[in-house]
């Protein structure tokens, strides 16, 4: 009997129509526009306006998408994965919701938190589910409204984070495509340098730590840069050698678009060039779990049955990990 995998066979994104530009944000903190490109590649970013406006928004049209790209009943998803910290609430699951907007009344869903490396966590997850034989029909998404917890008074965050999400749809396949391999690392110990301080059980909401502005992302840069350059270029390459793929043969790699200089670091690694190298971090920012699959949105076009796709991600948590993907059609 042949191997199943899951295969990915149809992409869809969506990014909000308000573009923050480095020019903006000048006004807003010290800052400009040479210093902000110059360390992260990053020229302006996406925003998510207007009330009642929550990450499901972005989710939703993407799926919305997606399932029209490939003319998919909703009735026929069996699950979807939404891989987001910036949930709309805290319950019910940001999946749920964009489930019923949909009309995926067949499907059980539900949210996964791994920060920047939620999507490519989700991925393995749905990847695994139709693996199994039960699941046919898998949406995976990755989103997440940053601008909800960013704190536009701090200037060392504030140029980082976009807001968009982008999705994949998962099917079974018995032909050499699909998710062949995948490797997910956490650590703990990473929390003191990238968190959210209130907000959860341990912190709850209140007028102190909203005074405190304790409600928003916090960055330790330099630690967090170290961090991240190492184990995502490290994971990228063992994922690569097991799988003997290299300059070669690897026809893209999709990295989580935190940071140009780790994004460099990461192909380095690899040993690819960059034209191979996926990159949209100078129109979106850091979208979080939204940038993989948003990459593959914007490139899909360009993409051919068989290429060979690593992806890879770094995030809070400590979390990160890398997944190798044999492309299953032609994006035309």
């Amino acid at each position: 009997m042949s191997k199943i995998r899951a295969a990915i066979t149809g992409v869809g994104g969506y990014v909000p129509d308000y573009i923050l530009t480095n020019q903006e944000l000048e006004k807003m903190v010290e800052t400009n526009d040479e210093w902000i490109t110059t360390r992260t590649g990053i020229k302006e970013r996406r925003i998510l306006k207007g009330e009642n406006q929550g990450v499901s928004v972005m989710g939703i049209a993407a799926v919305h998408d997606m399932l029209a790209k490939t003319k998919t009943d909703p009735k026929d998803i069996d699950a979807i994965i939404f891989a987001t910290v910036t949930p709309d609430m805290t319950f019910p699951a940001t999946a749920n919701i964009v489930a019923s907007t949909i009309g995926a009344t067949n499907a059980f869903s539900f949210d996964m938190g791994a920060a920047c490396s939620g999507f490519v966590y989700a991925l393995a997850t749905g990847s695994s589910f139709i693996q199994s034989g039960v699941y046919k029909k898998v949406i995976v998404i990755g989103g997440d409204k940053m601008s909800a917890i960013v704190d536009y008074t701090d200037r060392t965050t504030c140029i980082i984070f976009g807001d968009g999400a982008g999705c994949v749809l998962l099917e079974p396949t018995t032909e050499d495509v699909g998710v062949m391999d995948w490797e997910l690392r956490s650590d703990g110990s990473g929390e003191q340098f990238l968190h959210m301080k209130a907000g959860g059980s341990r912190n709850p909401a209140s007028i102190e730590t909203i005074a405190k502005r304790e409600h928003f992302v916090y960055q330790a840069g330099s630690a967090v840069f170290k961090f991240a350059v190492t184990n995502m270029a490290d994971i990228s390459a063992q994922v690569a050698e097991r799988n003997h793929l290299n300059a070669g043969n690897i026809t893209w790699l999709a990295p989580h678009q935190a940071n140009k200089r780790i994004i460099d670091a990461t192909a380095n690694r690899v040993g690819i060039s960059e034209d191979k190298v996926m990159m949209n971090i100078e129109r979106y920012g850091n979208t979080t779990a939204g940038t993989i699959p948003l990459l593959l949105w914007d490139y899909e076009k360009k993409l051919k049955k068989g290429d060979n796709i690593l992806m890879a991600a770094f995030g809070g948590g400590f979390t990160w990990g890398a997944v190798y993907v044999k492309w299953a059609y032609n994006g035309q």
